[in-house]
């Protein structure tokens, strides 16, 4: 039925799975008149985490503000939504095992360019120009050769 709104206790539960991430549940419930099927999530909730902007002011961790930043820079680089949203918790869980209230916004760019650099290195290099804000081509030529030394350090 599109356009009614259910609550979860007017609904029972038909299936219950962990994602792969083991830190979210995906529940496939029914109303209890069996009319309508819907799909919840849950996920663990953390503590507030600020994040110390480059102006010094500080604001609440945002995980959509995250994944726009990701996905606008970044998207089309990956084949499906899924790809970037293992990005996404990939960072968020970095950040969390910081085991910090307060994180510099620069660390979270850096820790999105470490977890870009293992699977996708243009979608490396298009996140670092824009979270450092290049100006000129040279710019793009430093961090294109400080990739290709950290590669041959790996291998």
């Amino acid at each position: 039925m599109v356009g009614r709104d259910y609550r979860i206790g007017d609904s029972k539960v038909l299936e219950s799975r962990e994602l792969g991430d083991g830190k979210t549940i995906r529940r496939r419930r029914e109303t209890l008149d069996g009319k309508c099927r819907f799909t919840t999530y849950e996920r663990i909730e953390r503590p507030d985490l600020s994040v110390i902007k480059k102006n010094s002011k500080r604001e609440l961790f945002d995980r959509e503000k995250l994944a726009r930043a990701i996905s606008q820079s970044v998207g089309k680089f990956f084949t499906s939504e899924i790809e970037v949203e293992q990005i996404i918790n990939e960072t968020e869980e970095a950040i969390y095992n910081l085991g910090e209230t307060e994180v510099l916004s620069s660390a979270i760019g850096d820790i999105v360019l470490d977890i870009l650099a293992k699977k996708n290195e243009i979608a490396y290099v298009r996140f670092a120009s824009v979270y450092r804000d290049f100006k000129t081509l040279d710019e793009f030529e430093n961090i294109l050769a400080a990739r290709r030394r950290q590669n041959k350090s790996q291998g």
